[in-house]
């Protein structure tokens, strides 16, 4: 059974599919069940300083930069998407990034502080941040 908001990938194709509604069935891609891809956590510190969304107040919004260190944007490291996601899962914005040209980052306007945010590195897998207020 799948969830909303969970994320799958073909490892055969990389094709990368989110739920929007959960369902019962299973997601199938290239004649394969899909791989469930689950936020990275890791005990090594310079892999989260890199990787772990940072949520801060701005004066306009919220920042949602890819961690405490900039994250590389190359062809060969990069982020592709970041989301600043809800607590109730009802408000999802979504950042697509391109490498060479985009940082690691997503702002938003709003009042909002009930957030979390998530970010997929193309070689270390999706992590995900809370919001400290």
């Amino acid at each position: 059974m799948t969830e909303k908001l969970q994320l799958y990938r073909c490892n055969i194709c990389n094709n990368l599919v989110e739920v929007l509604i959960e369902g019962k069935g299973e997601l199938v891609c290239c004649g394969q069940p899909m791989e469930l891809i689950t936020e990275h956590e890791s005990d090594v510190k310079e892999l989260n300083d890199k990787h772990v969304p940072v949520i801060e107040k701005t004066i306009e919004g919220v920042n949602v930069r890819v961690g405490a260190v900039k994250h590389p944007m190359t062809d060969e490291h990069h982020i592709i998407f970041i989301q600043a996601i809800s607590k109730d899962k009802k408000y999802i914005k979504t950042k697509y990034l391109e490498a060479n040209k985009d940082e690691a980052e997503l702002n938003l306007k709003c009042n909002c502080s009930d957030i979390w945010a998530r970010a997929l590195c193309n070689i270390h897998g999706l992590f995900k941040g809370e919001y400290n207020a």
